[in-house]
Formats: C-alpha cells, structure tokens, sequence
C-alpha cells in the first residue's frame, strides 16, 4: 500500500508548496484507489490527496475505507479535513486504519487514535 501511495505521490501537481502527497485506500471489498493532492494558485481551491482518492473511491463504485497508505516527504499525517472526510466512508473509527511510512519501515493508527472527536452522521438525530 505504501508503495502504491509513494507512486501516486509522483503525480501529484505541487507547484507552490513543492510538497507531493500520494494515497493508497483499500476498500472494504479489498479494492484499491490512488490519489494526489493538486494545488491551486487560489490554495482554497487545493485539493488533499486523501480527498482525490476518496472521490476516485467513490466514482469507482466503493464506499468503505478499511485502510489508507500516506506518502509524504516527511512522514505525515493527513490533515484534519481529510481526517473527517476518512471518517465519512471509514468502516468505523477503530478499525479504519492510517498508515504512513517511518524511518524503521511505517507507522499505523487507527482513525480514532488520530482524530477521537471527528463528527459522525450517527450522532444527528433523524426527523
């Protein structure tokens, strides 16, 4: 997986920040989509690449998240906005794991352990 994110990374178009991100998402149907984040001149119009393999994920036909690989220059962590966006399709917050390359080979947490109060749909009440 962190291979195939490391290849999307190399796809990525980071003119401004010259920071390329790659994801790899496994689905819950064991289905796998690639993303890279792509910049902007206006940043807010910028999108994550954990964003761009979610929107590849569910134009491909899946919608549950089990893992996502990250591959960054230096080992990060999805941002917040992509944390919640996980969340929306992750399959739960304790098995949905995140995973980002180390220098002893790679690091993993759950979506819980990175983000304990990430807004749920199950907490909306229903009219």
């Amino acid at each position: 997986m962190l291979s195939l994110a490391e290849q999307a990374s190399n796809r990525a178009y980071a003119p401004y920040s010259n920071y390329s991100v790659g994801v790899a998402i496994l689905t819950e149907n064991g289905e796998v989509f690639q993303g890279a984040n792509i910049e902007n001149i206006s940043y807010g119009a910028t999108i994550c690449a954990e964003r761009t393999a979610i929107a590849n994920m569910r134009t491909g036909g899946d919608h549950r998240i089990h893992t996502v690989a990250v591959h960054t220059p230096d080992h990060g962590w999805p941002c917040g906005i992509c944390l919640q966006t996980i969340a929306e399709f992750a399959i739960d917050a304790d098995s949905t794991r995140i995973v980002v390359p180390s220098e002893n080979g790679f690091i993993e947490r759950s979506l819980r352990e990175l983000a304990p109060y990430l807004w749920s749909s199950a907490l909306v009440k229903k009219k």
